[in-house]
């Protein structure tokens, strides 16, 4: 796909998707959000891509959906019915949680709107003290998108997330640093190579399937009814690693106090009931 609204580079591991409308404040557009998903679509594909950060050129990271259509902007009945319509900030989101490689967003300036909702897929937020944040639909007579009624309360608590969403208020990340929004709130200056800092260091140290698997028993064991259920689900994941190539070598790079070579690759040896929050209920 010819990239017109974002860019993708990739160096020793580390893709960075940047959001490229610096001129309109990362407006999120139609175009953006196509090319969003399939970069992330991309790199979850690509077994060289260990780690996904993503940012904003200029100085916003997004402020929001272009709204230059006026007050039709978000009037979708011309072309899907009610039952047949999806959420576009919720088809970003999706595809950042699909990934199997950590994504972490590197809010580098202003998210409002679909500019913070669509991070909240993502594994980690480093924010700017500086930047302006916004649940605002109530503001705009509009409601959440992008999965955020799912993520926001799961990473803030549902008071939290009550009082973030019902005023609509718009705050600078420093004044949340404390709420579980973010994991650093930072001088503008340093939020994106704090990103590539942890970045790095998961590209470096660890394995590829692991990290994957690891993410997958997160994220979905929040659906899990009560710790038995995740116990087992752990218990399974466990007894497959613990006989893998990549435990051996982890194990004995410890033993030998070198870095480790992991091999394993998400493409092609992640465990035969991977995805198993999709097998058939019994």
């Amino acid at each position: 796909m010819e990239l017109t609204q974002t860019t993708y580079s990739l160096e020793k591991g580390i893709a960075v998707i940047t959001l490229n409308r610096a001129e309109h404040l990362n407006a999120f557009t139609l175009t953006m959000r196509k090319e969003l998903i399939s970069l992330f679509e991309q790199a979850d594909k690509d077994d060289g891509v260990r780690t996904v950060v993503v940012t904003g050129a200029g100085r916003a990271f997004c402020a929001g959906a272009d709204l230059s259509r006026g007050g039709s902007t978000f009037d979708r009945s011309r072309a899907s019915s009610i039952s047949d319509h999806r959420d576009g900030g919720g088809q970003v989101a999706l595809a950042a949680f699909k990934c199997r490689k950590p994504v972490i967003a590197a809010i580098n300036g202003h998210a409002v709107g679909i500019g913070i909702t669509m991070t909240l897929a993502m594994d980690m937020r480093i924010a700017s003290e500086e930047a302006k944040i916004g649940f605002v639909f109530p503001r705009r007579g509009l409601v959440l998108e992008a999965c955020s009624s799912w993520f926001l309360p799961r990473l803030v608590g549902m008071g939290k997330a009550a009082e973030l969403v019902f005023t609509g208020r718009t705050f600078r990340a420093s004044e949340e640093k404390a709420s579980g929004l973010f994991n650093h709130v930072l001088p503008p200056g340093q939020v994106v190579p704090k990103a590539m800092e942890i970045a790095r260091e998961i590209a470096d140290n660890t394995s590829a399937v692991s990290v994957g698997l690891c993410k997958a028993l997160l994220w979905h064991g929040l659906g899990e009814p009560d710790p038995q259920s995740a116990h087992l689900v752990d218990s399974r994941c466990f007894y497959w690693a613990g006989k893998q190539e990549d435990a051996r070598e982890g194990i004995q790079a410890f033993l030998e106090k070198r870095p480790p070579r992991f091999a394993m690759r998400p493409s092609t040896d992640m465990p035969d009931f991977y995805p198993w929050w999709k097998e058939p209920k019994v």
